[in-house]
């Protein structure tokens, strides 16, 4: 008897498939024998979508944080996402007590450290080279082993002040020294350039924001992108979207991706007040917006499973295989008009809204409020 079993889940390629779970695990996906018992069950009927467990790699969830924070089950499970990544809220004065907070979440939380200390408790937080203790960031990361999946720096001129590209060759530094953790890498207005930015990065790292509307983006003022963007990319660098409150231009997003510059992850940057004021409202709306620059339900998917894992370094999640952790989003694509607002307060006419009806966490199913009222299961 298996603990769940999922019949008739859609897949994006609009095939059917069973699922069954058994000790937290997925233990068989295909055609179940009739006969396959749980102790649930759920019966799909072929009209719900089932992936692999959404993840958001790029949020702010420390509840003490003073500038961005939030509570990581009202981003995670709530809005059908099962994992997710904290990136830089803390540092290495706070990430234990942020560990702590987590272990009563029912999403599962993983956290980026800042690079600085404080982690985000101003806006320049990289202003002051001495704010980054190399020794610090080295014994939170020993502590927090499986918590601390990668590094962050925020290399924009409002956080870095005079420091221009220093603190990125320190996070680097730091990187080498950490057992080359994945980076992520902020970018915003200038100094420091982003082509000096592109060029120290190396296979693995990830450039959030990647799609926003400032000067400092990844597209030339001709409208095609940088040559440091192109060599970061064949030395295998990710991009990530990080929606953000001012990190997303649509123009920009549907310009790079007609030239095929797709995002390796979507993201939400999500927190308190853009989630309840927008324009981010939740990782399915982000996603959603992907439609109307020409991507496709699979590609969309993918940034949120199986790319997420690979950038996070998670290999337990993001697939739907025997043996993985058995997280999944089950979830409608609804298909009527919509109106969707970048960061940059253009609005783009869409035609379907990802809805996320259910999360299942290590086996367990967690409805969201429209699973509660979808009368699905």
């Amino acid at each position: 008897m298996y603990d769940l079993i999922i019949r008739q889940a859609k897949s994006t390629d609009g095939s059917l498939t069973d699922i069954a779970i058994q000790g937290g695990k997925f233990a068989a996906i295909g055609t179940l024998a009739p006969d396959a018992t749980a102790r649930q069950t759920l019966d799909l009927q072929g009209k719900v979508y089932a992936s692999a467990g959404w993840i958001d790699s790029h949020v702010h969830c420390y509840p003490k944080s003073p500038i961005y924070h939030d509570d990581a089950d009202l981003i995670g499970i709530a809005c059908g996402v099962t994992t997710v990544a904290d990136a830089g809220s803390t540092g290495a004065n706070d990430v234990d007590d942020f560990y702590q907070i987590t272990r009563a979440a029912k999403t599962n939380v993983y956290a980026f450290l800042n690079i600085a200390r404080t982690g985000i408790v101003t806006q320049n937080e990289l202003a002051d080279m001495t704010q980054i203790d190399k020794v610090g960031v080295r014994d939170a990361i020993a502590r927090n082993t499986g918590f601390i999946i990668g590094i962050k720096a925020r290399m924009s001129s409002s956080v870095v002040g005079q420091n221009g590209i220093k603190p990125l060759v320190r996070a680097k530094e730091i990187q080498q020294e950490n057992n080359g953790l994945p980076l992520m890498v902020h970018i915003g207005n200038n100094p420091p350039n982003l082509d000096e930015i592109a060029d120290l990065l190396t296979s693995g790292d990830i450039i959030t924001h990647c799609y926003n509307g400032k000067p400092n983006r990844i597209l030339s003022p001709e409208g095609v992108l940088r040559d440091s963007i192109k060599r970061a990319l064949s030395r295998g660098v990710r991009l990530d979207v990080g929606h953000g409150t001012a990190s997303f231009s649509f123009e920009v997003a549907e310009r790079a991706i007609k030239q095929g510059i797709l995002p390796h992850t979507i993201s939400s940057d999500i927190y308190c007040r853009n989630r309840m004021n927008g324009p981010v409202h939740s990782l399915a709306t982000v996603m959603s917006k992907f439609f109307s620059v020409g991507m496709t339900l699979t590609q969309v998917i993918d940034c949120v499973t199986s790319h997420a894992a690979d950038a996070l370094r998670l290999p337990a999640k993001g697939r739907l295989e025997v043996g993985a952790d058995a997280d999944l989003t089950l979830f409608e694509q609804r298909f009527a008009p919509q109106v969707f607002v970048d960061s940059e307060g253009q609005s783009v006419k869409g035609e379907s809204l990802l809805v996320p009806l259910a999360a299942v966490v290590a086996g367990v199913t967690l409805l969201t409020e429209e699973g509660k009222s979808a009368h699905v299961f």
